[in-house]
């Protein structure tokens, strides 16, 4: 339900310590960033391992009247903004903006038109001095006759003043004509206005000596070439290309009003920038005679109502995001700061497409793709490396500026997690410290509070005004802030993106929808400032419409509301065995052609030589992606499709004329599709999109069930990595005293000992009570050679180890494990190569695949990781453990995780259990070889 639309406008920006030091310094400012070289500081105290210490910098700011020099920052934007600072604070600077009051701004407005036209305002590097300058070289009347709407639009002082005399002014630009024109009325000693047309001119003229000036600068006849975009006020006509004839004695706008049908600039209105904020890029329309009569009026009590009269221009109203009359030109021409010249760039018809498609958030993916006719915006953000494109976080960010509201807000909420055992576990009972549940039938007793951290992200959009349009509370919880943030953000665009694919949405619709995405909309806003703009509602009261532009885009996304859209199929080449899997990354060659039917005529749309894509996430047109998980790499595929998206075509076509003829035809697209190259999912990736909780996590609970039964109080974690295995444990209560870790990585040791320092200093400043751990070392070297250090524990432990090293150095450390270190329970885990089947197709096998070609199943599959050696099938696995067991006199009992032992292909991951029953004897290891590990990282409890 809607609670309130209205929030607390957010405060102004204040300026940084920078943009304040510039304001009263300028180019005098002068900053000196210097690397500084410091001895690193670990940060993890005990660790042996040299650690290379981050690189730092400081700032010296010099300035007229004194020099500061900041303290050492990790990045060099911090140290200047910290030297700035620290100036501003001994200078006594005041660094609180005071916005005017209405009053003050109308009289800054009157000095601020003054000063414009003053000759110390005509030479200078103004955007806005250009154009006066070009206005002097008109003929007759026109000669230093500047439109108003120039004037309102190429000045943002002028702009922002009258936002403080009336804050409508950001929603309604246009009030800022009318502002000009009352404020003028008090200059007309010094200027001149037109009661018919919007322009102002100076009474007296500028001095000789500058006109002589202008005319050398513009002394050349040459002429220049403006491709433009003409868009019609009537949708029932085409959106064509112009070409502007501009010479450097001719005042652009004129040309630009000659194309609307006018004799001059004088009734030419302009759009606010499109696109970057640096971009020229603007829309030209003509103004209406009622609107003129209109601003020629008095407006009592400062409460001005303006709005556009005439015939609403849909297309270029929606493509601006305000109101626009008539015909307009969409071009790229004005002047700047950088050069007293004219700017110019080409608008083409597929540049205006392509900003078109670029206010949707599906569009802007597609954009940051360069893949128009193939890519898609995700459903799922699975993880950095694997996502393609801007991200997004990005792209909700560029959605806001295309639409001009604010910056989105993101809000973390850390969530402290109860336990460390998984949601699979059941809860038994609750008291005020601890929370007994159990795990796979074993009663586990768990800490209430612990210090896993898990991070939630809400998102709030509002609009320049402050009003607040929707807020996005997602329910799930990532380990990272990143993921947490990447997948809100996605959450919202998604939602957003089915929005902008229908037409017409009863309102209804539109909030359960948005409560399935876990946003909460604010009505009036969204449709005002999103949905429908400023002009394209209905104004119905039981729907919303949407620009039927936009609906066209998105006709693509669904192959199941489309049917069948792929024709003629042909896949050429000989089969590799190498094919996309879900959760694979293909990379794909593809070319998209329009075709006429019964005619030798082709013309190409789109050409991509690299694509890649995540598969299973919808980052790719489900069509598109249907094919090439039929192909193996090195074939190819050929189909077309009759499934026309005119605006998708035109944004990534080159020549519009040609595909307007062609459009016009009975045509379709013809699609060239190569698979170059595959690249398999992570194996914990494939892991997580069968189980919950992942197999990592299952392993540890089978380890901790272990420790419990057996109560065991020493550990030793074989190939222990980057402590992923002791840092969970420290998360369960067990009998465990004293762990071990040993690895041959330097690097992973390093995480490890960072890792696990973190958790038990957190603990121990807990006041011990989350774990029993007294003691914790960390040994570098080899597990297939003997040390005396690693003899005798209670537990060891060997997780997904194994299959990492070459096979018979498997089986050596099975003998070396067995025979020298000789702890009471060791227990291996290995993948079951025969799950693979399951893991890398998504789907179980059929029983039919099962009976009749399991040989072939199984030699289509991959390891799961491109680090494994070697993969077992269950038979190999259960024939060397047993044989291990033999030799050495232990007993040895399997299970495993993920699936079921009675249910085909087993358990994803297949588990040892090897006991001994017998005493250790002391001078059994006298006259072993020994080898002496070296000590990364010892931590030792005080409290006793």
């Amino acid at each position: 339900m809607e609670t309130r639309e209205h929030v607390v406008a957010p405060k102004k920006p204040t300026l940084t310590p920078k943009a304040i030091i510039h304001q009263n310094f300028g180019n005098r400012a002068c900053y000196v960033v210097e690397e500084v070289k410091e001895l690193p500081q670990t940060e993890c105290p005990g660790l042996s391992i040299p650690q290379m210490g981050p690189c730092l910098y400081r700032c010296t700011l010099q300035l007229p009247e004194l020099s500061v020099v900041s303290g050492t920052f990790k990045k060099k934007k911090d140290a200047e903004q910290s030297a700035a600072e620290i100036a501003i604070e001994k200078l006594g600077i005041c660094t609180e903006a005071i916005d005017p009051t209405p009053q003050e701004a109308q009289e800054s407005l009157v000095s601020r038109i003054a000063y414009i036209f003053s000759e110390k305002f005509v030479v200078c590097d103004h955007p806005l001095s250009g154009h006066i300058r070009a206005t002097l070289l008109r003929k007759g009347d026109l000669c230093g006759s500047i439109p108003i709407s120039v004037i309102a639009f190429y000045d943002a002082k002028l702009f922002s003043l009258c936002k403080c005399i009336n804050p409508e002014v950001e929603s309604n630009p246009f009030l800022v004509i009318s502002y000009i024109m009352n404020a003028t009325a008090n200059l007309h000693q010094f200027l001149a206005t037109s009661e018919r047309h919007l322009w102002i001119r100076r009474l007296s003229p500028y001095p000789q000596d500058i006109i002589e000036s202008l005319m050398k600068e513009n002394g050349s006849q040459e002429c220049i070439q403006v491709t433009a975009v003409h868009i019609p006020s009537s949708v029932e006509q085409s959106i064509e290309a112009v070409t502007l004839h501009i010479s450097s004695r001719e005042y652009y706008l004129d040309i630009i009003a000659y194309e609307l049908g006018f004799e001059d600039a004088s009734n030419v209105l302009i759009s606010r920038n499109l696109g970057k904020a640096s971009s020229e890029t603007r829309l030209f329309f003509t103004a209406s005679k009622s609107y003129l009569l209109d601003l020629s009026s008095k407006f009592p009590n400062g409460k001005e109502t303006l709005y556009l009269k005439g015939s609403l221009n849909v297309r270029a109203s929606y493509f601006a995001g305000q109101d626009i009359t008539g015909d307009a030109i969409l071009a790229s021409i004005g002047y700047t700061r950088k050069s007293r010249d004219l700017f110019y760039e080409d608008v083409t018809v597929r540049l205006y497409y392509r900003m078109l498609l670029g206010k949707t958030p599906g569009g802007i993916y597609k954009l940051s793709r360069e893949a128009m006719l193939a890519s898609e915006l995700p459903s799922r953000f699975t993880s950095r490396a694997n996502w393609r494109g801007s991200l997004p976080r990005d792209i909700l960010c560029m959605f806001c500026r295309q639409h001009r509201l604010s910056e989105p807000l993101f809000s973390f909420h850390p969530i402290k997690t109860t336990s460390g055992l998984s949601g699979s576990c059941l809860k038994v009972a609750e008291s005020d410290e601890n929370v007994i549940e159990c795990v796979n039938g074993v009663s586990v007793t768990s800490p209430k509070h612990s210090d896993s951290e898990l991070f939630k992200c809400e998102i709030k959009l509002l609009s320049r005004c402050g009003d607040l349009i929707l807020s996005c509370s997602p329910k799930d919880c990532y380990k990272k802030q990143n993921d947490a943030i990447q997948n809100a953000s996605l959450k919202v665009l998604s939602w957003l993106n089915m929005c902008f694919r229908s037409m017409i949405l009863p309102f209804e619709q539109l909030y359960e929808t948005a409560d399935n995405f876990n946003i909460q909309i604010y009505f009036k806003n969204i449709i005002r400032d999103i949905l429908a703009g400023q002009s394209t509602h209905n104004g119905q009261l039981n729907g919303i419409q949407c620009n039927n532009l936009v609906e066209s885009i998105y006709m693509n996304s669904s192959c199941d509301m489309l049917g069948n859209i792929v024709h003629s199929l042909k896949i050429e080449g000989p089969y590799s065995g190498v094919c996309p899997s879900n959760g694979s990354l293909p990379c794909i060659r593809y070319s998209v052609s329009l075709a006429v039917e019964g005619e030798n005529l082709k013309e190409v749309i789109e050409v991509c030589d690299e694509f890649e894509f995540e598969v299973g996430i919808g980052a790719v047109v489900s069509y598109v992606e249907d094919v090439v998980m039929q192909m193996s790499v090195g074939q190819c595929a050929y189909f077309s499709s009759n499934l026309l998206t005119t605006e998708l075509i035109f944004a990534s076509a080159g020549d519009s004329v040609k595909m307007l003829a062609s459009l016009s035809s009975n045509c379709c697209m013809e699609y060239e599709i190569s698979l170059i190259r595959v690249a398999e999912p992570p194996e914990e990736r494939m892991e997580q999109a069968l189980f919950s909780p992942p197999l990592s996590k299952q392993r540890v609970e089978f380890a901790v069930q272990q420790i419990l039964e057996s109560h065991a109080t020493t550990l030793i974690d074989f190939g222990c990595g980057s402590g992923s295995l002791l840092e969970a444990l420290l998360n369960y209560p067990t009998s465990l005293k004293k762990m071990a870790g040993v690895d041959i990585s330097q690097k992973g040791l390093s995480r490890a000992a960072k890792v696990l320092n973190s958790k038990l200093v957190t603990n121990s400043d807990a006041g011990g009570q989350l774990t029993s751990i007294k003691s914790v070392i960390l040994y570098e070297g080899s597990i297939t050679n003997f040390g005396s250090q690693l003899h005798g524990f209670d537990i060891g432990t060997c997780l997904e180890v194994i299959e990492h090293m070459d096979e018979d150095q498997a089986c050596l450390f099975g003998d070396v494990a067995l025979s020298s270190f000789r702890p009471r329970i060791l227990i291996v885990s290995t993948p079951n190569f025969e799950y693979n089947v399951v893991l890398q197709k998504s789907n179980p096998p059929t029983q039919e695949q099962e009976e009749s070609d399991e040989k072939t199943l199984l030699q289509s599959c991959k390891f799961r990781n491109h680090d494994h050696k070697f993969e077992w099938t269950r038979e190999q696995f259960t024939q060397w453990a047993c044989d291990l067991a033999a030799r050495h006199n232990y007993n040895v009992e399997f299970s495993g995780v993920g699936g079921s032992a009675d249910v085909e292909p087993g358990y994803a991951s297949q588990i040892a259990v090897f006991k001994r029953d017998w005493k250790l004897e002391d001078d059994v290891l006298k006259h072993a070889d020994e080898h002496h590990y070296s000590i990364i990282w010892e931590w030792n409890s005080k409290k006793e």
